[in-house]
């Protein structure tokens, strides 16, 4: 897999960039013919590797789904390590602030 074309395309558009899976897919396995659990895990694992992230968190298997790819060391990157954190401590039942997500049930599912 070889994403330098994908970070290099974050960090110009400031840390943030949209794409859809299928150009993901394109630069991890263009030989393949459609995604599977396995290969978007190994995407995701790639992408921490290389110090990005994706919004959703769990990466869809549909190659007309699009995903947010963010640079992890930027500010923005920085709030969505937080908010993901505080999504999963709302998932255990050990939230700072426990009506958070009731206001935004959809940023606790691309956080989950």
């Amino acid at each position: 897999m070889d994403f330098t074309i994908i970070k290099h395309a974050v960090e110009v558009d400031h840390g943030i960039k949209r794409l859809s899976m299928r150009f993901i897919k394109q630069y991890a396995a263009p030989e393949r013919a459609r995604l599977s659990a396995e290969l978007c895990t190994q995407i995701s694992e790639e992408f921490e590797r290389i110090g990005l992230t994706t919004l959703p968190r769990t990466l869809p298997r549909s190659e007309n789904e699009f995903v947010w790819v963010i640079q992890r060391d930027s500010p923005l990157g920085e709030v969505v390590a937080v908010a993901t954190v505080l999504a999963n401590l709302n998932t255990l039942g050990a939230s700072p602030v426990p009506q958070l997500f009731d206001n935004y049930p959809g940023a606790k599912q691309v956080l989950t």
